[in-house]
């Protein structure tokens, strides 16, 4: 039978710490996910407004936000602020203001799509029934673009859970360096633990994200 160096997650707290890892990562994203949410919505809502300045802004955050890789942006704001500005921010924190930036503007993106899906006539027909602009958006606008727009965000907090391997990179100690450290610890007395660690966080995210990716899955089906 093949040595598949699983042996190394019994030694110690080694499996613990890699599931404090993976809390870490969780909780950045999630958190991150939650301001972007938040964000992403009163922004998507502004941008919906053909014309608007908000419209021209998220389309500029938007550009960068899709040309500039995350890590680049993880360097950027973790490295390059603490030397322009003399920030002091801890590697959490940056990569928080990071995947909050990154997550606001992918979700003012799917809101202003959801929003912009609903038939015009909708918009004039409440008019013509004499709504103010806030009770088109509360009553008819919104309750059709959330049913569109809730499978999409689950899928997108999935991508942000998944995409926080790469604060790594600047020192955050994170599942993926929990793991570089017990791989390191353990060399010499188990040479094949790389591929029994990192198949072990494979199944950690696995197990993290499959129950989102269900339920958007599933929401999808319900709505279609």
């Amino acid at each position: 039978m093949p040595d598949l160096g699983l042996e190394v997650l019994f030694k110690g707290k080694n499996f613990a710490r890699l599931l404090g890892g993976l809390w870490v990562a969780l909780r950045i994203s999630l958190i991150a996910a939650g301001i972007s949410l938040v964000a992403g919505i009163l922004l998507g809502i502004c941008a919906s407004r053909k014309r608007s300045v908000a419209a021209r802004v998220l389309r500029v955050w938007l550009g960068i936000i899709h040309i500039m890789p995350q890590m680049v942006l993880l360097f950027l704001m973790y490295f390059g602020t603490t030397r322009a500005f003399g920030w002091n921010l801890s590697g959490e924190t940056a990569a928080i203001i990071v995947f909050s930036l990154w997550g606001t503007a992918e979700m003012g993106d799917l809101v202003r799509g959801a929003v912009s899906s609903v038939p015009l006539i909708q918009w004039e027909s409440a008019a013509a029934l004499g709504l103010r602009p806030v009770q088109i958006y509360r009553h008819i606008i919104l309750p059709q673009a959330i049913r569109r727009l809730i499978p999409q965000s689950i899928n997108l907090i999935t991508r942000m859970i998944k995409t926080t391997s790469l604060v790594t990179l600047i020192g955050v100690v994170e599942v993926l360096k929990v793991a570089q450290q017990i791989i390191e610890a353990n060399r010499k007395a188990s040479p094949n633990a790389a591929f029994g660690v990192y198949l072990t966080i494979f199944l950690l995210y696995y197990l993290a994200c499959r129950p989102l990716s269900l339920v958007a899955k599933k929401l999808e089906q319900h709505w279609r």
